[in-house]
């Protein structure tokens, strides 16, 4: 890269990045954004998203992406859908290498959000997004009267569950052992609930298809090896998050887990880099509270930006 020093380099899209991108653009900083191969992260396999205002009815998360972006390129935003391989926040400019070649800029905003983790069970990729969900409140709706299954044996697998009551007319806990790491409270909470059955020592071997989709479950005893299938038309995968985070390796502050800890507002234990969106985010994991943090790092940027000045 020659010697230019951007204003903003933005990592990963997805609504923070790309509600970042529109407001630094729109703020005259000419901000480079690197997307990822990925582009538009966790939304891109969503299949309609209900919850976020100024759809009345609905729209296709991947097309909500395009638009995004494209009002955000509107404004000026580079957009480059590659990954950064490494980073160097130890001076600034800032380095950021992408595919062996350096950028630097004066100010990060880093959003390359978290993934879910999945199973990796059998057909459970041709089923994503057509019945199978790591969200139950982006999904949960879509499954009124029908019989749906979490797996999982945490807070989030009761919390998904409980939730889930209010549409499905059956749901069926999935765990693996017969402890469980949920809290108590919320563990009782799923286990008295009248619509809630919980199943122990079992795991999903594969998923079950017809024509519209995800018919059942094959589950697996692994003490023993014993198979069965259950039915359902929803399934919900509850067994945790990963941070995209390990790019970042020892150059900002991060909990055990690998999410980003803000120090002051979006700001990173550096100053001049910012975080927004699910790589900060271990509660709420919505597209609109992503979107209004992505919002809250490009202001904090700019005016960090103006403070050096």
């Amino acid at each position: 890269m020659s010697g230019e020093v951007r204003n903003v380099i933005i990592v990963g899209s997805g609504p923070a990045g790309y509600t970042a991108g529109l407001y630094t653009a729109r703020a005259m900083l000419e901000p480079l954004m690197f997307a990822g191969y990925m582009s538009g992260g966790q939304l891109m396999l969503t299949s309609d998203v209900e919850n976020f205002p100024g759809y009345p009815s609905g729209i296709g998360g991947p097309e909500m992406m395009v638009h995004m972006r494209e009002q955000a390129e509107r404004f000026g935003l580079e957009v480059h859908d590659k990954n950064v391989e490494r980073v160097d926040f130890s001076e600034r400019p800032f380095k950021v290498w992408v595919e062996g070649e350096e950028y630097r800029s004066e100010a990060i905003i880093i959003c390359t959000g978290a993934e879910a983790i999945w199973l990796g069970a059998e057909g459970e990729d041709a089923q994503k997004g057509r019945g199978i969900s790591t969200c139950a409140t982006c999904d949960g709706a879509f499954f009124r009267e029908q019989e749906v299954i979490v797996i999982g044996g945490g807070d989030s697998a009761m919390e998904e569950a409980t939730f889930l009551t209010r549409f499905a007319s059956k749901v069926t806990i999935i765990h693996r052992r017969d402890v469980f790491k949920a809290s108590k409270v919320m563990y009782e909470r799923a286990a008295n609930h009248p619509k809630i059955q919980i199943v122990t020592h079992r795991r999903v071997k594969g998923w079950l298809s017809n024509e519209e989709g995800l018919s059942g479950a094959i589950l697996e005893d692994p003490r023993d090896g014993s198979e069965e299938e259950i039915d359902c038309t929803g399934a919900f995968i509850a067994i945790g998050h990963k941070p995209m985070t390990g790019f970042l390796e020892g150059e900002v502050e991060m909990d055990e887990s690998g999410y980003i800890l803000h120090s002051e507002h979006t700001m990173t234990s550096v100053p001049g880099v910012f975080a927004a969106g699910d790589v900060v985010d271990t509660r709420y994991r919505q597209a609109i509270t992503a979107a209004g943090m992505g919002c809250q790092a490009a202001i904090d940027a700019e005016k960090w930006l103006e403070d050096q000045h």
